[in-house]
């Protein structure tokens, strides 16, 4: 198997998370001496154009139709197509595997009706009951190489001593706002920090800048940034979304309060912190007194942070990529 196409999009109201895990894997493939293409609709983000021209990986337009995907599959002559999406009709991925390709779905639970010859679910407690190759759970967590190496020989121990760094995002798009209303959250704590908040535009960038820190409490306001999993690996406490990013958060061995966003993020959410590898902090736009509890009692006990740092790096070794990558480089296109 010598090329590979990815077919997944991005967009202001999608997010990027798809786009980011696939990223992961072309980054193994093309290490083992694979092309790879994408073929996305990136909703014209820049950042997610940037990810794939950063990288010399090709990208090309989103077919319209299954039609379309087997002409471009055919046209480049792909030995097998990666699939990540949840809008993505069934017949596409049908479609591609008559025409003698192996198909390879990324899902998150429900996999929608879309046939592959291999399905990836990378969720804590995963559990396929379709197709014949079923990689699932955390083994197979897809994560960046600038992830990846950052990962620490062993799980931090929080220090006393100093002021906690906090870093809060929540996805390239943030597209229901949930930065300011964390921000808020950290400042009602009343407890010292120093924290890196991502604005995802130039709206969200004012309303966090209109949040008034308090005695001891520095915040600062960042656009979106490729040094973010540096920012990460220095973080004592990280606040964002339940999500794929969450699992490049235990790989990194970070202490992590998590808010659910949309519905499908909900199981996830739930997984983690019954686990403990991470506090929840509830549903976003639902968070209170409960949420401001829980963020204060993280930046002022250190032994806290440390116990969920220790179960979150011990439950995601980083080498997910790796292990999915193998099977689909073993798995033969019939053609």
């Amino acid at each position: 198997m010598t090329s590979v196409g990815i077919r997944c999009d991005a967009g202001p109201r999608t997010g990027v998370g798809h786009l980011v895990r696939c990223v992961a894997l072309a980054e193994e493939l093309t290490a083992r001496g694979v092309d790879v293409h994408f073929l996305s609709d990136l909703g014209g983000l820049e950042w997610a154009a940037a990810q794939l021209d950063r990288r010399g990986l090709p990208w090309h337009p989103a077919p319209y139709d299954e039609v379309g995907l087997v002409a471009a599959v055919e046209r480049l002559n792909l030995d097998a197509l990666v699939v990540d999406s949840y809008t993505l009709p069934p017949s596409h991925g049908r479609a591609v595997r008559d025409a003698g390709r192996t198909v390879l779905a990324i899902v998150d639970g429900d996999p929608r009706g879309q046939e592959a010859d291999i399905y990836v679910d990378q969720n804590l407690d995963a559990a396929l009951d379709v197709g014949d190759v079923r990689l699932a759970g955390l083994d197979y967590a897809l994560l960046r190489a600038s992830v990846r190496r950052l990962r620490p020989s062993s799980a931090p121990v929080h220090s006393p001593a100093r002021t906690p760094k906090v870093v809060a995002f929540f996805g390239g798009t943030d597209a229901y706002r949930a930065a300011p209303q964390v921000a808020r959250l950290l400042a009602w704590t009343a407890a010292p920090f120093d924290a890196t908040v991502v604005a995802a535009d130039d709206g969200l960038r004012t309303e966090l800048l209109a949040v008034p820190p308090g005695e001891g409490q520095a915040l600062h306001v960042i656009e979106p940034t490729d040094r973010l999993p540096e920012l990460l690996a220095d973080a004592d406490l990280v606040v964002s979304a339940s999500g794929t990013s969450t699992w490049e958060l235990l790989c990194l061995g970070r202490a992590a309060a998590l808010v659910w966003v949309v519905d499908n993020q909900a199981r996830g959410y739930e997984r983690t912190v019954a686990r403990g590898y991470a506090a929840g902090l509830g549903r976003l736009g639902e968070l209170g007194g409960e949420a401001v509890t829980t963020l204060r009692r993280l930046l002022l006990n250190p032994g806290e942070r440390t116990a969920l740092a220790v179960r979150g790096w011990a439950a995601v070794d980083g080498r997910g990529v790796e292990r999915v990558a193998d099977s689909l480089l073993r798995e033969r296109s019939p053609r």
